[in-house]
């Protein structure tokens, strides 16, 4: 019986406080300008190579894709690869036209040692990569393999992730992806004992080339 008169109570004091409606207290808080400064074109690639490193990430910037594939190529050799991975076509392209078919046609993401992929966007300020399903693969591809290679064109680059998520509407328009993925550097946890592991969940090395177009 006391559980319920408590109920009651509580009850009857919701609905006195909501009988008399209460203005909000920063109503001046509610702005479309943007949080964080946007920085300067020029400044972009310098702030995602910035976020993206300080995230565990491993950056490097090529002047063009000729350049973007010698530096892959080395990467893959360097690392002694031997079931690289790559689902984008046109990327496989970009590698046999400069003469670098690294990736068989018959590779798998199962037992590949690493992945290849292209992106939607890149996040200058939080250092993240832009992912989505409508990419071949898109929904295994960068998170499925030991280590994940995204190649990505400075005109991908955004500020915020409200840039991205506006380039994606402007992009497919009312038939987005199913799946939209932010991925920000190599997975890691601290949930055992505070202590930082990484590569638990996903890739343990995130790579990423960005190339000047």
């Amino acid at each position: 019986m006391a559980t319920s008169s408590n109920k009651e109570l509580i009850l009857s004091r919701v609905r006195r406080a909501l009988a008399v409606p209460t203005e909000l207290p920063f109503p001046r808080q509610e702005t479309e300008a943007p949080i964080f400064p946007q920085p300067g074109d020029d400044d972009l690639s310098v702030l995602f190579a910035s976020e993206f490193t300080r995230l565990l990430g491993l950056f490097a910037y090529c002047e063009n894709e000729s350049e973007m594939v010698r530096q892959v190529s080395e990467l893959l050799a360097a690392r002694e690869w031997r079931k690289p991975h790559c689902p984008d076509h046109r990327l496989k392209g970009v590698f046999a036209s400069h003469g670098h078919p690294v990736f068989p046609e018959d590779s798998d993401v199962v037992d590949c040692d690493v992945s290849v992929t292209c992106c939607e966007a890149l996040v200058a300020r939080t250092g993240g990569i832009v992912l989505s399903s409508a990419q071949r693969e898109g929904r295994t591809s960068s998170v499925y393999a030991p280590v994940h290679v995204c190649i990505a064109y400075t005109s991908q680059l955004v500020h915020d992730i409200g840039d991205a998520i506006a380039r994606l509407q402007a992009k497919y328009g009312e038939n987005l992806p199913s799946l939209l993925s932010f991925a920000t550097g190599p997975s890691r946890t601290a949930d055992i004992e505070k202590t930082l592991v990484v590569g638990v969940h996903g890739p343990k090395e995130v790579f990423c080339f960005l190339v000047e177009d």
